[in-house]
Formats: C-alpha cells, structure tokens, sequence
C-alpha cells in the first residue's frame, strides 16, 4: 500500500522540478525526498521523473500519476477535515494573476485571508506570461480577457471595463481629443503580449463589431505595470482597466478621454484543472478571490 507521504513528496517534486526545492519546502533531508520518490516509483513499477543537471520533469507515465496524487491528496484533506472542524485549512496554493491584480487588489488583502487560516501557504505568481497551469503545477490562474479551447474548469468573476486613459501632462502637450478623427493627431503606447507584433491600435465597439483604428506610438510594452508608466510618463494614451491605475486616476493624474468610445470590456476567469474532489483550501480561495475582486468587475452586460 502506498502511503499518503510518498504522494505528497512526489506532487512536491514534480511541482517544484527540484529534489533540493522539495526538500527545504517540506522540511526534510534531499536523500529522504530522493528515496521517497524512488519508493513510490517501485510501488507503481514505473519511472515518474527524469533527472538531468539542470532540473527534473515529468516522465509521460509521472504526469499521468502527478494528476492523480494531486485528486488522492485533496481527498485526503477533506476527510481529515470531516473530523477537524473549527480547524484552519491546511497546505500549500500555488496561484497565477496578472501584475495589477496581484499588486493592487490581493496582495494588500492577503494578510487578512492568511489570518483567518494560518496554516496555508500561498505561492504567488504574478505576470502577464501566460503560465501552462498543469505543467507548472499551479492550483488555479486567473487569466484577463478571452480564453483560448482547453479542458480546464472555468469560473466566470466578472468584467473590467477599459477606459481610454492619458496623463495631464500629455493632454498639456497635445491636447483634449473630442472625436475618434482627432486620434489622427494623437499618439498610442502599443500593448503587445509578444514584442515585435503591432498592437491593432485604438479600439472601439460599435454595435457589436470591434475595430482598430491605427495610431501612432513610438512604445511598445509587454505588461500591464509598463503600460501604466508609459501613460503616466506622457508618452501616449492606453485603453486599460482602472483596477491598477485607480490611485493614479481619483489623484487626476491620469485622465480619462472620449469616454463614449471603449474597447470592448475583459473576462475575468479563474481557471482550474478538472479533479475528482475539489480541495477544500482551493474552494476557499477562489470564493474569497471573487469576493475581494467584486468591487472592481462588472457583469458582462455593463462592461462597455
């Protein structure tokens, strides 16, 4: 019979790609972690992970019984929550977000979640990259705008809504635009997940229909906390939601521009892999997540 141990040992492993890593975070001896993994190995007749000098990975055969200890290991938290209760949550949550989100909204709130359950461990990403969350060994993501084909659950929080936002000191220089044929005149810091491609340029939704109006713009950025600077540092307009920029805006130092034309709003979605029991300490999150996010979405009918 396998012992809960091995499993716990091996997900640490495989999620951390390092013995070394796994060792520190659980506490235990590098050779203890190593024999561990080689037990369970033995007991399942087959390799789970391939070592070379720089990292370890999943065999084909590791990320098949990687799932499986992760769905064995959140029913073993439940049961022994069954008989523990009024007890903190326990374990570890490895969460992706963007930038703004993470920086702006749930980490100055997270000291708050922690002392309710003391007990968790929360390691938290933050980028614009999007993360593979199975290889990477996240528990859930939250990803900003559409989503592409995947087998992950999806939980829907909300919209942001995009403003078309410059500086003061940008507006100064070249002046207020009152109509969509005065961007002509005006120039646009580009966003672009992967630097090389032109962004579409200034977009608007006009019953339904999304188009780009082409602009000028002498800055190309890869993520959200740039594209924020690059607005406040005069070099252009943005369309971008308020949920990182908000002390920016209520000062007035970013100021918002033909209001009457926005991009389409973005999806918010937590994104989590399909289990056969949900653990208890990600049920938790995710619902205080959606709470601490709600002021900031809208529902999908008010995003633009």
């Amino acid at each position: 019979m396998v012992r809960p141990e091995l499993l716990l040992v091996f997900t640490r492993v495989a999620e951390l790609s390092s013995f070394t890593q796994a060792a520190d975070s659980l506490g235990l001896p590098k050779a203890s972690v190593s024999k561990s993994v080689k037990q369970l190995e033995e007991a399942v007749g087959t390799q789970l992970l391939r070592r070379n000098t720089r990292r370890v990975v999943l065999t084909h055969d590791g990320q098949a019984c990687y799932e499986r200890c992760k769905d064995m290991l959140a029913s073993f938290d439940d049961l022994q929550a069954m008989f523990r209760q009024g007890e903190t949550l326990r374990g570890r949550l490895r969460v992706d977000m963007s930038l703004g989100m993470a920086h702006r909204v749930v980490l100055p709130r997270l000291p708050a979640f922690l002392a309710l359950h003391p007990a968790l461990e929360i390691e938290l990403s933050s980028s614009d990259r999007r993360v593979d969350l199975v290889a990477d060994g996240f528990d859930c993501v939250v990803r900003t705008g559409p989503l592409d084909a995947s087998d992950l659950v999806a939980r829907p929080l909300g919209m942001l809504v995009q403003h078309n936002l410059a500086s003061r000191a940008y507006l100064a220089a070249h002046g207020v635009p009152q109509t969509l044929d005065d961007l002509a005149h005006h120039r646009l810091v580009h966003y672009a997940t992967r630097l090389g491609v032109r962004s579409a340029g200034f977009e608007v939704e006009e019953d339904g229909v999304v188009r780009g109006i082409p602009m000028q713009g002498s800055v190309t950025v890869n993520n959200s906390e740039a594209y924020g600077a690059a607005c406040l540092a005069g070099l252009g307009l943005i369309q971008a939601p308020t949920i990182a920029l908000r002390p920016q805006v209520e000062a007035g130092e970013l100021v918002e521009v033909l209001p009457q034309w926005r991009a389409p709003g973005l999806p918010v979605t937590v994104l989590y892999a399909h289990r056969r029991q949900l653990p208890a300490r990600l049920r938790v999150f995710m619902d205080w997540l959606a709470e601490v996010l709600a002021p900031y979405l809208a529902p999908p009918a008010s995003a633009n």
